[in-house]
């Protein structure tokens, strides 16, 4: 099965000088994979000679006459520039041209732009933000991580679902364990909403853990983590900023004086090994979970090596269905409920 992804090579921080590398180092790990790189023909093409003659027909270009900037407003993005690379994207996995679009661009216009073009799955009110965060069991899925601020408990229940099919899929596990995040384990710690959440949840048919906090997401207690798009961004940056200090002061105090250069040379294979573990650039690829597509969100300062992680992953979710498991598993909820 040939997966083909369409690539905004023009978005993020860097454009096409980090996109197209990624996209040419993923053609040489996949080598059933082809790729449509949407941008702006002037700046692809002299990317584009020599790899047309590696990758032929694998690798194709289209054409997008405009961008969307990082700062632009969402009305700008989504009626304004109905040409953009982001949107043309999009619109190849609307007409089945491509399995997946990856994007490292404004985030709120991918989303809005994805879910008009793509629209939702039935049963599904808002699509969610999904990502891969390390633990030290291996990884846990959370969303929303940012596109809902305000959510009902039908809306936590409802990522619930798309969280747990998307692990189930590419983590190849029957059953993944799915937590509600909260401010206790206790049923009756949390806001209204999150009290509902969980028996909605509990009755979900979901293999649902109960509530978890704060440290239990890189414990790793659960394979999936719920939470509103408020929560899930604050506890997403957090953890960001957490692990920027925590190397920060590693740095300083291994070059402090020469007994700690000295025990840094000594200890190098474990800090590489550490930093490797730990490195965000092989988490890249958040997943807009709900929509009638596969639509994976980079980030917009990522490298070749991060963002090419972004589209295997997005390559990992078409050959596995995650679109038919979340269909599948609505509808049995549905079928439940009636």
């Amino acid at each position: 099965m040939e997966v083909k992804i369409a690539i905004d090579c023009m978005g993020g921080d860097y454009g096409p000088a980090v996109t197209l590398p990624a996209a040419f180092s993923f053609l040489r790990h996949e080598r059933d994979a082809a790729v449509i790189a949407v941008g702006r023909t002037d700046a692809l093409g002299p990317l584009m000679k020599e790899a047309a003659r590696e990758f032929g027909t694998r690798l194709r270009i289209r054409g997008a006459s405009e961008v969307v900037e990082m700062d632009d407003p969402l009305a700008l993005a989504l009626r304004g520039k109905k040409d953009s690379s982001m949107r043309v994207a999009i619109d190849l996995v609307k007409s089945g041209e491509a399995d997946a679009a990856v994007s490292a661009g404004n985030t709120g216009a991918l989303m809005a732009i994805s879910r008009f073009v793509l629209k939702t799955l039935p049963g599904i009110d808002r699509p969610a933000i999904c990502s891969v965060l390390p633990t030290m069991k291996g990884e846990t899925y959370v969303l929303d991580l940012g596109a809902n601020v305000d959510c009902g408990p039908e809306h936590l229940c409802q990522f619930g679902v798309m969280g747990a099919m998307l692990c189930a899929a590419v983590e190849h596990k029957e059953r993944p364990s799915v937590g509600l995040l909260n401010i206790g384990e206790e049923d009756i710690k949390g806001n209204d909403v999150v009290k509902r959440a969980g028996d909605l949840l509990r009755s979900s048919g979901l293999n649902f853990f109960g509530n978890v906090e704060g440290d239990d997401i890189f414990k790793g207690t659960t394979d999936v983590v719920v939470c509103d798009g408020f929560v899930g961004n604050v506890t997403l940056k957090a953890s960001e900023g957490l692990a920027q200090m925590l190397g920060s002061f590693l740095r300083e105090e291994l070059s402090r004086n020469w007994v700690a250069k000295l025990g840094a040379m000594v200890a190098m294979p474990a800090l590489k090994a550490f930093k490797r573990r730990v490195d965000h650039r092989r988490y890249n690829g958040a997943s807009l979970l709900g929509l009638r597509g596969i639509v994976l969100k980079s980030h917009g300062s990522a490298d070749a090596y991060a963002f090419e992680k972004a589209l295997h992953r997005a390559a990992e979710e078409v050959r596995n269905g995650v679109l038919k498991r979340i269909e599948a598993q609505l509808g049995q909820k549905q079928e439940a409920a009636a």
